[in-house]
């Protein structure tokens, strides 16, 4: 008699990886809309990871009770702020998950609409970006992201019709790809759009932030954008180039004229005033050119000193079981059952977890 095994296939794990700042108020509400929106699909498995990425505030303790309070959920703590996307790496390379999605810690980018984000994974792309019909953001932050759209399709060869958000999911190996990135300064767009082409838009409502104020300043916002394009562009440098050369011209050019209008017209007096605003005028834009190269060659210099991308101070929670390697090309250990250990941090962002006891 034949002796045959049912197939059973072992159900999909999404990862939702939620970079926290200052959100101890919102940050419940958008895990219970995660827990609800996957119980109506019984095919996946859920895992949620949250990354505070302010030790000082209070949000920390809120991570905690989450992770006590339900399996699959974990929690990492930065010892100190280093940005949404530090954080977004650190979850990256905590989530075990076949499809992973990315979201905030607001409640603007609903976690209902999840469902349509993993229908287009498995309709065949390998990323896929909330495109919000009306954003609910400031005047401000609407600008900013107008002039990050237009900068990442001229330095970073974003296609002009791909909306990018902070909502977004992506197979398991762009994920790959994106956790071997070990740079000081990572930035997850130019890191997916490196790594795949096959990317598409997914309708989603945005809502309208319930408390607080955005973390986002002009001096973040600014810096965010040159952590983007210094990382994975040398398009400024060559623009810088190409300014030059057309200075460069336009002088020659003037000078002629100077000089020939001198000879038709030896009474004509040379401008003071003229002459001291090309100087001005020019040694700016060198300046300007000279500060883009300096930028270029410190971070060239940070990254060469292996300056962590971030510092995990401690974790909560438990990875499931089939929890894949650590990051950056480096194997980690998992933390202790039950969580709550304290890290001792190697470079580049890598964890190394250790018992409490093994750190005295």
């Amino acid at each position: 008699m034949e002796n045959r095994t049912d197939n059973l296939e072992t159900p999909k794990l999404v990862s939702f990886i939620i970079p926290c700042y200052h959100s101890a108020k919102t940050l419940p509400g958008v895990v219970e809309e995660i827990d609800k929106t996957m119980q109506e699909l019984p095919q996946y498995r859920t895992q949620i990871i949250m990354v505070n990425d302010d030790p000082k505030d209070g949000t920390w303790g809120v991570i905690q009770k989450l992770c006590r309070e339900k399996e699959g959920r974990d929690g990492i703590c930065f010892a100190r702020n280093f940005g949404q996307h530090a954080a977004l790496m650190a979850g990256i390379r905590r989530a075990q998950g076949d499809i992973l999605i990315c979201l905030d810690d607001d409640g603007q980018t609903p976690a209902c609409e999840a469902p349509e984000l993993i229908a287009a994974i498995e309709n065949g792309a390998d990323a896929a970006y909330a495109k919000y019909e009306k954003k609910q953001h400031s005047g401000f932050r609407n600008f900013g992201s107008s002039v990050n759209e237009k900068m990442c399709e001229i330095l970073l060869g974003k296609p002009k019709d791909l909306y990018v958000s902070s909502y977004f999911a992506m197979r398991r190996f762009v994920a790959e790809e994106v956790r071997r990135y070990e740079n000081s300064y990572p930035y997850l767009l130019g890191l997916v759009l490196r790594s795949t082409s096959n990317i598409v838009n997914v309708p989603v409502h945005h809502r309208k932030r319930e408390s607080g104020t955005s973390g986002y300043t002009l001096g973040k916002l600014f810096g965010l954008w040159m952590n983007g394009f210094t990382a994975f562009s040398i398009e400024p440098l060559r623009i810088a180039t190409k300014m030059g050369a057309v200075f460069a011209f336009v002088s020659f050019i003037y000078g002629i004229y100077t000089i020939i209008k001198k000879i038709i017209n030896p009474a004509v007096p040379m401008g003071f005033s003229a002459m001291m605003t090309a100087i001005i005028f020019f040694g700016g834009m060198l300046m300007l050119m000279v500060g883009l190269a300096g930028e270029y060659i410190g971070r060239t210099y940070i990254s060469v000193n292996r300056a962590p991308q971030y510092v995990i101070r401690e974790t909560a929670g438990a990875p499931q079981a089939g929890a894949r390697a650590g990051g950056c090309g480096r194997e980690t250990a998992d933390a202790p059952a039950g969580g709550n250990g304290r890290q001792a941090v190697g470079t580049r962002g890598e964890e190394i977890r250790k018992d409490p006891e093994d750190l005295c």
